[in-house]
């Protein structure tokens, strides 16, 4: 025997390595930067408008919302056109709108709606962009470099958090909020550049799809994936209440600690600082404490952080509070994304995720609003401290009702075959046909009880991966004879439900299934005629 020592896994810069994710991530990290900066500047206008907290905190709302309007089909995009050409042109809309964004506030003719509209069309254009740039990561690293490119993505997006308001409030007060948004333009240019030069990239083949279907397709998995729905309500549940802390910052800034731009930018330095701390410390707090207890203590510590961040008396009090914040609050939300990325299949990642940030940017296009509405009734400091109260609650609840495990579900792709009968020659399939599929099972009457519990499950797998409609029967004419009947769109789709769309789990529950037929189970598939 020849022993071989372990291969080390990658480190975490080790995707830094390859060239074109290196010239993309640094695209990105100087375009979060951009967009950091670009919040901090217009929720400034605002606050020197002299605007109302609900106006302020429809900053965040009108930058999260498209996402709910867009998500799924920006998702669907993503899986199937060429993902370069797409990023290229949603990165040429932004250079436009944050130049419009620039002369309009130069010139003195920006007011707060028409601010809070152009937001919302730089919103638009992320909510295709995402989804896009994260299906693309894959396509240009290797497989084991997956892993560390998504910790380095969250980096970034938390570097940027930490440098993006610092910078802005710097330049706000020196040069003023026209600045911000012209460097913001800038960002999104610098980005457009690094993707027109990079012209060796090659779009991953995929089987052809129309697009209704694929929309379809995502949001049918989603909703029969119990681990997707619990991990996309936890984050719902945390993000509406603890939105509030984001929503209302620059209140806290300017009202309660009396602070200007620069003092804002380093409430927001520490916050990004601290999420930067954590994006190095969550994974062996994972591997130690497991999912829910990660999330449940960074949970309960954000929202005793967020009361403490309304009631901190002065700058030097709120900084370390923030830092503690910040650690928290990437801590919930590296480990949610953390686990759906590494739970959704292969042929449904793009739109799953599409789901993900539906919620997310949804939740906190709620959140704003509803804790801007309250601070304009109740007053910032109580709205803060019932906000942190709130996510206090929802760690509590979490001990009762905790994220489902996903040890014993295997994620690789398992091609299963039509029928275990040998295929016989057929007629010519019409591949839009809707097709309804027939699966009898012979089963010992005093195994009923016991094999329809296991069915339960088959058709999860099945609604996950297709099925529209699904019923079992018992077959009249031949006694101990049950027969499970699914029907899906098209022959097109139930041969990807074979061959792209089951995961070694589905193979798991329905072969357990078959154990309890005491004859060879028997497949029929039936072709829609009219």
């Amino acid at each position: 025997m020849t022993s071989q020592a372990a291969t080390p896994p990658p480190s975490a810069l080790a995707p830094l390595k390859v060239a074109a994710f290196r010239a993309l991530w640094i695209a990105a990290l100087v375009s979060n930067i951009g967009s950091w900066m670009q919040t901090v500047g217009a929720q400034w206008f605002l606050v020197e408008s002299d605007a109302s907290p609900v106006l302020i905190a429809l900053v965040q709302s009108a930058s999260a919302a498209p996402i709910l309007l867009l998500g799924i089909p920006a998702g669907v995009l993503g899986e199937f056109v060429n993902r370069r050409t797409l990023l290229i042109w949603v990165q040429a809309a932004q250079v436009v709108i944050g130049l419009l964004l620039t002369v309009l506030t130069a010139t003195g003719a920006m007011t707060p709606a028409l601010l809070l509209s152009l937001t919302f069309l730089l919103g638009a254009a992320s909510a295709v962009q995402l989804p896009a740039y994260q299906a693309i990561v894959p396509d240009i690293v290797p497989r084991e470099f997956i892993p560390s490119a998504a910790g380095l993505s969250s980096i970034s997006v938390n570097l940027a958090r930490a440098i993006g308001p610092a910078i802005a409030g710097v330049i706000i007060a020196s040069l003023g909020v026209p600045f911000v948004f012209a460097l913001n333009a800038a960002s999104f240019a610098f980005f457009l550049l690094v993707l027109v030069f990079w012209r060796d990239y090659r779009a991953p083949e995929h089987s052809p799809e129309p697009f209704f279907d694929g929309l379809r397709a995502g949001l049918r998995y989603v909703s029969h994936a119990g681990v997707v729905r619990r991990i996309c309500v936890r984050l719902g549940l945390f993000i509406v209440p603890a939105s509030a802390l984001f929503a209302l910052l620059p209140l806290i800034a300017t009202d309660h600690l009396g602070l200007d731009s620069n003092g804002y930018g380093l409430l927001l330095a520490a916050i990004g600082i601290g999420s930067i701390c954590g994006a190095f410390v969550i994974t062996p707090a994972v591997q130690r404490f497991g999912m829910n207890g990660v999330v449940i203590a960074a949970s309960a510590v954000f929202g005793f952080g967020l009361i403490a961040t309304s009631l901190a008396p002065n700058l030097w009090v709120v900084l370390p509070v923030l830092a503690v914040v910040g650690l928290a609050w990437i801590g919930v939300l590296a480990t949610l994304n953390g686990a759906v990325q590494s739970f959704l299949p292969v042929w449904v990642r793009t739109r799953g995720l599409s789901v993900y940030q539906i919620v997310w940017f949804g939740a906190t296009a709620a959140g704003s609003a509803l804790a801007g509405a309250a601070a304009a009734v109740f007053g910032v400091g109580h709205t803060s401290v019932v906000a942190g109260a709130l996510v206090v609650l929802v760690a509590v609840s979490q001990l009762l009702w905790p994220l489902l495990t996903t040890s014993d579900k295997g994620r690789m792709p398992a091609v299963l075959p039509l029928t275990d009968a040998p295929l016989v020659d057929a007629l010519p399939i019409d591949e839009d046909a809707a097709t309804l599929v027939l699966v009898r099972y012979t089963v010992p009457a005093e195994r009923r009880a016991e094999f329809l519990a296991a069915l339960r499950l088959v058709k999860r797998s099945r609604q996950r991966t297709g099925a529209r409609q699904w019923q079992v029967y018992d077959d009249r004419e031949r006694p101990g004879v049950i027969v499970e009947a699914f029907r899906l769109g098209s022959w097109r789709e139930h041969l990807a439900q074979h061959e792209g769309r089951s995961t070694q789990y589905d193979e798991k529950v329905q072969n357990a299934a078959k154990a309890f037929s005491t004859a060879p189970v028997e497949v029929e598939h039936l072709i829609e005629a009219l």
